[in-house]
């Protein structure tokens, strides 16, 4: 009796456990990634964004009941949720009020109305880059302005040419930054309300005139990004001199290139960066196509530090552009003819306390290049988010540099001309006579039998 009074009361105890178990389990949840590539988590972007967050965020969905779509957006929005825990989705059936629907501009099954600092912003599309870049645009206490300077040939902020920067404009555009073309010939001063002005590599040499107003601009402690490219007559050289810095001749070209596989040493490949707040926790590698070499003058009237910096590897090439393929040797470096050796500065970032009544920090950004952000070269490794986060810093957004744009992992196998024979014959011929001689082998043994 005393047995099967055990056996009843350990029953009991199970089920007990087992209910409370799944008590717990509705009151508490457990969420582990196990992708290899984390597909089904946020990206470390995402979550610095969220962490930076101050205040709750909610968000609005117009989505039917019936259907997965209220199931699909809950389940990617508690992604969100799991890192903000005060950001609350709730749903509206659009068909409920058809009229006020259309009055309030909703048009798609799902629309998203994402609220945050007593701002909003419209989704029509369900994505982390979509998600995360919305989130960005609100965290910002107002949009910013940049301006950047048309007339002289510059590169274009909305232009689909290849040295144009149009994609490169639509990212600033998901980062609430809105850029304008400034004609200095039209305006009698660049304008108060720009945040920073851009010069990206104008063909024609700025006027006294044009020049006289960004010396202005920048005495009265406006921002300033300058992309620069070799031989580039643009008429600044009194903005360099202001600027305590003064551009090296030829290009720079970096033997270190090779170890990415880059068999032109033009174009320079940085995987490591000096100690900046730009490039802080940048792992990815940047490619600068043909960048010039800057160096400061002493003494500077700005604090100025390198953030952009080539290997010992590398030399101002003077008499000779390379191309690539070239032979081994055909080029070396000569410092009788004024070539200069690595490491070499392309990239400075400079600081002082502005001239401006309001005494802040004014900050000025001079590169050796102007490509990499071009919508020919800005899809390479950490281009885009190497220009992101120079803006970020300029336009003193500091806590938002490492909140780098989504970027889809490589998996791309990259195989030599006898890896891929070594392949071709396992898998053609060695695999075959394998599967053969171990079915003859089988078959043999059976008949023994």
């Amino acid at each position: 009796m005393s047995t099967r009074l055990t056996n009843l009361f350990h029953a009991l105890l199970l089920i007990a456990l087992a209910l409370l178990i799944g008590f717990l389990s509705t009151r508490h949840g457990f969420v582990q990634d196990w992708s290899r590539t984390q597909r089904a988590s946020l990206g470390p972007a995402s979550v610095e964004l969220l962490k930076s967050l101050k205040g709750p965020v909610e968000i609005i969905s117009y989505a039917r009941p019936h259907g997965e779509l209220r199931k699909t957006i809950g389940d990617f929005l508690a992604r969100y949720s799991r890192i903000k825990p005060d950001l609350s989705l709730r749903f509206v059936d659009p068909d409920a009020d058809p009229n006020a629907m259309r009055a309030a501009g909703v048009q798609i099954n799902g629309e998203m109305d994402v609220r945050y600092n007593s701002r909003s912003e419209r989704l029509r599309s369900l994505s982390e880059t979509d998600v995360s870049s919305a989130l960005l645009r609100l965290s910002r206490a107002r949009e910013s302005l940049v301006g950047f300077l048309e007339g002289e040939g510059e590169r274009k902020p909305d232009g689909v040419a290849n040295a144009d920067l149009g994609q490169f404009g639509d990212a600033l555009k998901q980062r609430g930054i809105r850029p304008v073309n400034v004609a200095l010939s039209t305006l009698e001063t660049i304008p108060d309300n720009l945040d920073l002005l851009v010069i990206a590599n104008p063909r024609v040499a700025l006027d006294a005139a044009s020049v006289g107003k960004v010396d202005e601009y920048l005495q009265r402690g406006g921002n300033l990004l300058w992309l620069l490219e070799a031989g580039e007559k643009n008429g600044l050289d009194r903005l360099a001199q202001a600027l305590s810095i003064r551009v090296l001749d030829g290009i720079v070209v970096d033997g270190a290139g090779q170890a990415l596989g880059i068999d032109d040493p033009s174009m320079v490949a940085l995987s490591a960066y000096p100690e900046h707040a730009i490039v802080k926790g940048l792992d990815l590698s940047t490619l600068l196509p043909q960048p010039v070499a800057l160096a400061q003058i002493t003494p500077p009237d700005w604090s100025i530090t390198p953030f952009l910096q080539t290997s010992k590897l590398s030399w101002t090439e003077t008499g000779h552009i390379p191309q690539a393929g070239e032979a081994e040797g055909s080029i070396r470096f000569d410092g009788d003819t004024g070539e200069f050796s690595g490491p070499l500065d392309i990239g400075l970032a400079l600081t002082r306390l502005s001239p401006s009544p309001a005494k802040t920090e004014q900050r000025v950004v001079v590169i050796g290049d102007g490509d990499f952000i071009s919508n020919s070269f800005i899809g390479n490794g950490g281009n885009r988010d190497l220009g992101t986060r120079i803006f970020d810093w300029l336009l003193a957004d500091d806590a938002l540099i490492t909140i780098a744009e989504p970027v889809a992992t490589d998996r791309t196998i990259a195989l030599s001309g006898p890896a891929l024979s070594v392949l071709s014959f396992a898998f053609l011929l060695v695999l075959p006579l394998l599967l053969a001689a171990s079915g003859l082998w089988i078959w043999r043994r059976r008949r023994k039998r």
